[in-house]
């Protein structure tokens, strides 16, 4: 009994260190732009049936209840939360934020379509739309050199004045991706995310339809942390890494008596 009470206390130290890394990463992105918060989830491992309710306990009765013993506890997985993070003015011109559901698309090295929320965008030498990384963002903008007063609409019209007429002219339009499930895309670091089965196929359309958010020019959206409810929540973390701990010296001790009166 005491070699399974190791194991189980030893099973919930090791889901809160998992827990806490989860939190230490929220709160390390409490300032990046458009991070989304996420939570762990519990799952207990598989159960021991010492007895099964029902089990024939005579040849005339069953047993009304089991005998049941849980073996521990294991992350079972993490989920984003995925509300609206605050919309902060930069005045950038090539700074966008969505204002409901959406993604950016990215062509990433390789070929491999990334998907963002972070629109802190910039030119590239060419006059291209791209990211602080130097990717494209897809479907492909290009300003002319010398273009003047550059503005994105709602939809993401992409528009500028002509250098020397001074004529409105469109230069493309920036498209959203949708998921069906969103919580299935695959973080992959610098802000981007890509798609699983488990999100399904990317749904693409203009800003503002079919569901999709709007975009917002000269804003950034802000990470959806909450600082205050993470920091509640490593300390309930905290509390119960010790409680686990403490379980582990007392069934040493336990052990340690047994030895003894034996």
């Amino acid at each position: 009994m005491s070699a399974s009470a190791l194991q189980v206390a030893r099973t919930g130290l090791e889901a809160q260190d998992t827990r806490m890394r989860v939190i230490a990463n929220n709160l390390a992105n409490a300032n990046t732009t458009a991070f989304k918060a996420e939570r762990a989830n519990f799952a207990t491992l598989a159960y021991q049936d010492a007895r099964v309710a029902g089990q024939q306990s005579s040849s005339e009765t069953a047993y009304a209840t089991g005998l049941n013993l849980g073996t521990g506890v294991a992350v079972q997985s993490t989920t984003s939360k995925l509300t609206q993070g605050e919309m902060n003015s930069t005045g950038g011109a090539f700074d966008l934020a969505i204002q409901g559901d959406g993604y950016f698309q990215v062509q990433l090295p390789g070929g491999q379509t990334g998907y963002t929320r972070a629109g802190n965008f910039s030119l590239s030498a060419e006059g291209q739309l791209v990211t602080a990384q130097g990717y494209a963002v897809l479907p492909p903008v290009t300003v002319p050199a010398g273009s003047a007063s550059v503005t994105v609409g709602a939809d993401g019209t992409v528009s500028a004045l002509a250098a020397g007429s001074g004529a409105s002219v469109q230069l493309g339009q920036i498209t959203l991706a949708s998921f069906t499930n969103p919580a299935g895309l695959q973080a992959t670091g610098n802000n981007f995310l890509t798609e699983t089965g488990a999100s399904g196929p990317a749904q693409i359309g203009a800003a503002g339809a079919n569901g999709r958010g709007s975009l917002a020019q000269g804003m950034l959206e802000s990470s959806n942390v909450d600082v205050t409810q993470q920091l509640v929540d490593m300390i309930e973390c905290q509390r119960a890494y010790e409680i686990n701990s403490k379980m582990i010296s007392a069934v040493d001790d336990m052990l340690k008596n047994a030895n003894q009166t034996l």
